[in-house]
């Protein structure tokens, strides 16, 4: 594969795989490397440091003026590979993951500066054929994600043992920007001819990531009421949210289906060897159950099946979302706290 890929994209791939989401080598990912950077980013971002920096540090590494260096960096900014910040007095930059990072940004954006049929047949071999980067990015020690469950689906004498971390109402609240995009996961899906009919605006970020994305027209901002309103309506209509694993300072929350999201797939393509629930679980009461079998439709991750006529979860498979309680007529559901409360990290660095 070597002699068929120029050097700057190999090193390009061997700096993106020092970090923690990681980026295996293979050939679908050299095709990836090569539709979102030109040769001289390839190269110049294989000298970026891994925490944040300035463009003065990029300056000297690239040997450039600090117009030059602006310039690059503003480029990889409006492709999503860097995450531009400013705290108000100083201007920063970080690479951003792959994913959840400039995979999906590259996605997101539907103004023609990819080409996102191309890069979803890329990245369907890369995440849904092959099997090295999904493994890694999943089956760490800590998840970069979790589920968050639907609040109202919690028994009212239990709603005191929801964490305010637990619920995406929360995030929502407590967020100091809101920002949202277009779904990665249907929008692939659209471009390979498999999309549900679920919508697809509904890609929530929050706080920094918010702000850089709406900066370089990567996503919409929204106030922290629309970012509610669109939370509803995902919830209504049974999506399930997954978000960043994380206390403080949530990044995103995607609301997600069975058919298309890139996590539950994994989930269940990885025989859910990883744990990416809620502190949460569903409870069938089978003397109110009528055997509907609704609950074994609108299960994302198969967890629920029928035996011996009726129907039964499989608690090392359910994530804890809440999503069959809502649908259930016969209030036959109840979803119940977890003897063993999950570690959640306090934020992308406790995480790391």
């Amino acid at each position: 594969m070597s002699h068929q890929t120029p050097k700057s994209f190999i090193k390009l791939q061997k700096r993106l795989d020092k970090s923690a989401q990681g980026a295996p080598v293979s050939e679908s990912l050299f095709g990836i490397l090569e539709e979102l950077f030109t040769k001289e980013e390839a190269e110049k971002t294989a000298l970026i440091p891994i925490k944040p920096f300035t463009v003065e540090t990029m300056m000297k590494r690239w040997k450039v003026t600090k117009e030059e260096a602006q310039k690059t960096l503003n480029d990889l900014a409006d492709k999503g590979i860097l995450f531009d910040l400013h705290n108000g007095t100083k201007q920063t930059y970080i690479v951003a993951p792959t994913m959840a990072g400039f995979f999906e940004f590259s996605l997101m954006r539907t103004d023609g500066k990819f080409n996102n049929k191309v890069l979803s047949e890329l990245y369907h071999q890369y995440i849904n054929e092959e099997d090295d980067f999904i493994s890694e990015v999943l089956m760490q020690k800590t998840a970069i994600c979790r589920t968050f469950v639907h609040e109202n689906t919690i028994n009212e004498k239990d709603q005191s043992e929801v964490m305010d971390y637990e619920r995406a109402t929360e995030v929502v609240n407590q967020a100091s920007a809101w920002a949202v995009g277009t779904c990665y996961c249907r929008h692939k899906m659209e471009h390979r001819g498999q999309a549900c009919n679920m919508p697809q605006d509904v890609c929530l970020t929050f706080n920094n990531a918010a702000k850089t994305l709406v900066k370089h027209g990567i996503a919409n901002k929204i106030t922290k009421e629309e970012s509610m309103a669109k939370l509803k309506q995902c919830i209504d209509l049974g999506l399930v949210q997954i978000g960043d694993n994380t206390r403080d300072n949530v990044g995103w929350i995607c609301n997600c289906c069975g058919c298309c999201c890139e996590a539950l797939l994994a989930y269940k393509r990885l025989n859910y060897d990883k744990k990416i629930n809620s502190n949460w679980y569903a409870k069938i009461d089978n003397e109110k159950c009528n055997n509907c079998g609704i609950c074994v439709v609108k299960c994302p991750v198969d967890a629920i099946t029928i035996v011996k006529g009726k129907p039964l979860i499989n608690l090392n498979k359910c994530i804890g979302c809440g999503v069959c309680k809502r649908f259930c007529n016969f209030q036959a559901i109840e979803i119940k706290k977890r003897d063993e409360t999950m570690f959640i990290p306090k934020d992308s660095f406790e995480r790391c």
